[in-house]
């Protein structure tokens, strides 16, 4: 994923209102939910989610394979 394209696509899922959690999977297979609008920083081409427990994953684009929850579903008439 392009650094710019990152960035862009994390605080547009972040401002989304109302917030809805969303899914960032990682190139090595882990990944992380985002589960609150203030769990996660992004600055600079790098992004910091923090867990409830406290504990703090560091991420960058290169290492994100995709982001599951990004994509709105058609709403039907």
């Amino acid at each position: 994923m392009e650094a710019d394209a990152f960035e862009r696509l994390l605080r547009a899922l972040n401002r989304r209102a109302p917030f809805r959690p969303f899914t960032v999977e990682f190139v090595d297979g882990g990944k992380v939910e985002v589960d609150h609008p203030e769990a996660i920083v992004i600055r600079a081409g790098v992004a910091v989610y923090l867990a409830a427990d406290g504990t703090p994953t560091w991420f960058d684009h290169l290492g994100v394979s995709r982001v599951i929850g990004a994509v709105d579903q058609p709403s039907s008439a």
